[in-house]
């Protein structure tokens, strides 16, 4: 799993029929701390995460893994919202200090 920001959405009119009624997002790769540090990857979302949110993805084989994309041609998956990152006792991340 990665972190990452939803940073934009993807519209594509026409695609696979696997991928109707899908919500594409672009997500950069970030830091433990919401800090940009990645390139972008459009990544389907099975979660309902926002623009600007915190989001864990993963990519490759394992995303094709979640009950909305098994068996459909997606590369990166966005499969859950960040409320919060603690490393080490620290918290760098609370999405509540977003807000």
């Amino acid at each position: 799993m990665l972190i990452g920001r939803v940073e934009g959405t993807v519209v594509a009119s026409q695609k696979d029929a696997g991928l109707k009624g899908m919500k594409l997002h672009v997500v950069q790769q970030t830091d433990a701390s919401g800090q940009p540090k990645g390139s972008y990857v459009v990544a389907v979302d099975a979660v309902g995460a926002g623009v600007g949110e915190l989001v864990l993805f993963a990519s490759g084989s394992s995303a094709r893994q979640t009950d909305i994309t098994r068996n459909v041609p997606v590369d990166a998956v966005i499969m859950a919202v960040v409320d919060e990152v603690e490393i080490q006792g620290k918290t760098t991340f609370s999405k509540s200090d977003e807000d």
